[in-house]
């Protein structure tokens, strides 16, 4: 037991403190769009392999394939929803037939919140989810626990270099509060709901942990492919993009294969 709560307190802290690590970073300077587009797609690819060998597997295994399909739909939906909601339930590519439609009625109506409370605040709802993942994944697989919680490190310190990238971007020199504030609230909503995960919700039934962990899985999955995705390809240097998500995808492949 006491390995195990060791265990959970360095996995949570390191992801929690990832999320302001990657502000610090990202407040230091301008980080050139290669490295940008390598490290966002570094996290997608170990996200995407996290969720494909790790995450959905056990769920099925632990819950059948129906909850897990369920909890899926549940956790992409929770993140979408708040995606709708900021955007006033309407969003468009800038290259869709929709946008010009988009724009006009964001005149009307402007988002419920800048770039930095969109990313920021589908983050911290992310880390909720993300956090349980950990908590609960420890508890189902110690193994499980370790992968989600390493994947989720690097997730959060490029996250945390984003926000620190459009807050600079939209505040100048007076960027170095709020960057710390929002990536600091980040990582505490993620230590929180891990304790939440490992405290109270270890002893529950398998079926259980298997449909919380499809939950983590489907709000994760959701910023993975609307967000990391996007933001990596906009940025690429021939195609690096696709090959950091190609390695990082390979590498959780690798490692989860015993």
């Amino acid at each position: 037991m006491a390995d195990s709560s060791f265990t959970f307190l360095w996995l949570a802290a390191g992801a929690s403190l990832a999320s302001p690590l990657g502000g610090w970073l990202g407040s230091r300077g301008k980080t050139g769009t290669l490295f940008l587009s390598i490290s966002v797609g570094m996290a997608a690819g170990v996200l995407l392999g996290t969720f494909a060998f790790e995450m959905m597997p056990s769920a099925g295994s632990a819950a059948g394939k129906i909850p897990t399909i369920v909890g899926f739909v549940a956790g992409f939906l929770t993140v979408y929803a708040f995606d709708l909601y900021i955007n006033h339930g309407f969003m468009a590519g800038n290259e869709s037939d929709e946008w010009h439609k988009l724009s006009r009625r964001h005149r009307i109506h402007r988002a419920r919140g800048s770039k930095v409370t969109l990313l920021a605040g589908s983050t911290a709802i992310e880390e909720l989810i993300e956090g349980l993942s950990i908590g609960v994944g420890l508890a189902a697989d110690p193994n499980l626990g370790i992968m989600v919680g390493a994947a989720i490190m690097l997730d959060n310190v490029v996250e945390g270099m984003s926000i620190a990238e459009i807050i600079r971007a939209e505040q100048g020199e007076n960027a170095s509060r709020p960057i710390f504030a929002w990536t600091g609230m980040i990582g505490l909503a993620l230590f929180s709901s891990a304790t939440v995960g490992w405290v109270f919700l270890s002893d529950v039934s398998t079926s259980v942990l298997g449909i919380l962990l499809a939950i983590g899985a489907g709000g994760m999955f959701y910023l993975t492919v609307a967000d990391l995705l996007p933001r990596s390809a906009k940025t690429q240097y021939q195609q690096s993009a696709a090959l950091a998500v190609a390695v990082g995808f390979l590498l959780i492949f690798a490692l989860t294969q015993r």
